[in-house]
């Protein structure tokens, strides 16, 4: 009797719920609670009106460790008939519906989630990998119901992989107040769908600045959910730079063989200086670096002209900005550097 008196407080149970029984099993390493419920009235858990019983399901949750011993939370949940929802089981106050695990435990698993990754919190909880993702998903869940309604002006577009061969998830976020919108699966046109259709028409012709890379899918969604959005789109510096960087070491790659095979080159064991941010370099740095960026080799050019085009973005004059642009695709023309020119026309037909 004592021990039901002493578990009731502990576990957090209150009427129409009562502790029946408590068993320590020692073999097993356990202590087994069993909760009963009072003789009351219960409810629907989806309308939340009162309903007649109809059976019970047993169920088992897992709570938290009592000493050294894991905690098994068992009872008899009844199940109810509603007029309008037929034969539910009813919401038990301790754990969310489907869940294996009493609310403090999950929320245990959560603190540690913030700490370690989520093999380590499964090895050392005791718990399958599928179970710790489930606990996640289920707090995930109760935060987005929790968040109030979200008004973007500035979102940001991007995708980022999660795993091998190029799986992708999609991720919106307020680059005003730097919070995750949305995640959703894939790269594709649908993909923003989820984001884009709870905003609403309102929502979305409130939309000011949408920024991206040169994904089109995404530019594809846009257009079809967000009013003017050729006018909003933003195609961010950092993806332009990304790929100049990419043409710019193709053209030293290229370069460096073919001096290597006339018996030397100056551009050996140099790759990353070009890749370099220039702010970041320090003095002795930036002296050893001075006498290639200003001779005449090719990726000296190609490097040039990838530096110019990152201060088309300080422009806050559109006119002055089209003209910086102007002028920096008509050099890009000039240059003999295939990478380069390629960037070139795929910034020139996003423009």
């Amino acid at each position: 009797m004592r021990d039901r008196e002493r578990y009731a407080p502990l576990l957090g149970i209150a009427a129409p719920w009562h502790v029946q029984d408590v068993e320590l099993r020692l073999d097993a390493g356990e202590v087994q609670v069993r909760l009963a419920p009072d003789a009351a009235a219960f409810e629907c858990p989806h309308g939340r009106t009162a309903a007649p019983g109809y059976d019970a399901r047993e169920r088992r949750w897992r709570h938290l460790d009592t000493c050294q011993y894991r905690t098994i939370v068992s009872a008899e949940v009844p199940r109810v008939h509603c007029a309008t929802h037929e034969v539910v089981q009813i919401a038990v106050p301790w754990a969310d519906a489907g869940a294996h695990f009493i609310a403090l435990f999950e929320a245990l698993v959560i603190d540690w989630l913030h700490e370690a990754s989520l093999s380590a919190v499964a090895r050392r909880l005791q718990l399958s990998g599928d179970e710790v993702a489930g606990i996640q998903h289920r707090a995930v869940g109760r935060g987005l119901a929790r968040r109030p309604a979200v008004h973007p002006v500035r979102i940001g577009v991007d995708e980022t992989a999660f795993q091998k061969h190029h799986e992708y998830v999609t991720v919106v976020c307020d680059l005003e107040r730097d919070v995750v919108l949305c995640v959703a699966d894939d790269r594709q046109e649908q993909s923003l769908a989820p984001f884009y259709t709870p905003l609403g028409p309102t929502g979305c012709a409130a939309l000011e600045v949408v920024a991206m890379d040169m994904w089109r899918p995404y530019i594809a969604a846009t257009r079809t959910a967000v009013p003017e959005a050729d006018r909003k789109i933003v195609l961010d510096q950092f993806h332009v730079a990304r790929l100049l960087s990419i043409a710019l070491d193709k053209v030293r790659a290229t370069e460096h063989r073919a001096l290597r095979a006339k018996g030397g080159s100056p551009l050996a064991g140099t790759k990353y200086w070009w890749l370099a941010n220039t702010d970041r370099m320090d003095a002795d740095r930036w002296r050893q670096f001075g006498a290639l960026r200003t001779s005449t080799l090719k990726t000296a050019s190609a490097w040039a002209l990838k530096e110019v085009a990152m201060p088309c973005w300080q422009y806050v004059r559109r006119g002055w900005a089209v003209n910086a642009w102007t002028a920096w695709f008509a050099w890009a023309a000039r240059c003999r550097w295939p990478p380069m020119q390629a960037v070139a026309q795929t910034i020139r037909k996003y423009r």
